[in-house]
């Protein structure tokens, strides 16, 4: 199965990989919580740093699910 698209192959592990599954879950609580912060007018110094450690934990699990698609790549072109 050849997969051309950055799309794709997300959707691809998205199918067959729990590990990707798993990850791209927690992303999207993170950016679930993120949307609910940044909805509201001001933001307590609790809440600031809740939305820093939020940007932080999901920019983690973007990195994480980045470098499964780059070794899934890589596999895959050799």
């Amino acid at each position: 199965m050849e997969i051309t698209s950055q799309e794709e192959l997300r959707a691809h592990l998205m199918a067959t990989s729990e590990e990707f599954r798993a990850l791209a879950a927690e992303h999207a609580q993170y950016h679930h919580k993120l949307e609910e912060l940044e909805a509201k007018h001001h933001l307590t110094e609790a809440e600031q740093v809740e939305e820093v450690r939020l940007k932080k934990q999901k920019l983690r699990l973007k990195d994480q699910m980045n470098a499964i698609l780059a070794r899934y790549k890589a596999q895959n072109v050799a």
